[in-house]
């Protein structure tokens, strides 16, 4: 019997993602090393031919034969899964602790409880008493 985690969360679940077509790819390629390679030429400098050469290539392939972009499409998939095991974490972590965190200690230090969580012994129901909001009727059909 497997050992029972204490989250409710499967963290060990796969999830089939499938990569762009092949045309995307080569035309994606094709669009980012030629703008990488014509950078320069905002500054007053040449253009690098050595990345828009590969990105014509791309273009070409993406066209002309598209399936020999399957491979090194595959490849880009998994490292951006990679990138994604890496920096989702790093980034979730660092949201939490450095914009969720402070906000929760600001608001316990000034004395907030937007929740109402603290526990009332005097009171009969936590229930909140509606007085405004639509009128009944006009629930009959929501979906």
């Amino acid at each position: 019997m497997a050992a029972k985690t204490q989250t409710h969360e499967d963290l060990g679940r796969k999830h089939d993602v499938q990569g762009g077509s092949n045309r995307s790819f080569g035309i994606t390629f094709f669009v980012a090393l030629s703008l990488l390679g014509l950078l320069p030429l905002l500054g007053g400098g040449t253009p690098r031919w050595w990345l828009i050469g590969p990105g014509v290539a791309f273009l070409v392939l993406a066209f002309v034969y598209p399936s020999i972009l399957t491979r090194p499409n595959q490849l880009w998939t998994k490292f951006g899964l990679l990138l994604h095991r890496i920096i989702s974490p790093i980034i979730i972590g660092f949201m939490f602790y450095v914009v969720l965190a402070p906000i929760g200690l600001i608001m316990r230090l000034l004395g907030k409880d937007l929740l109402s969580k603290k526990f009332d012994p005097d009171a009969r129901t936590y229930w909140i008493s509606r007085t405004d909001g639509p009128a009944p009727e006009t629930m009959k059909n929501q979906f």
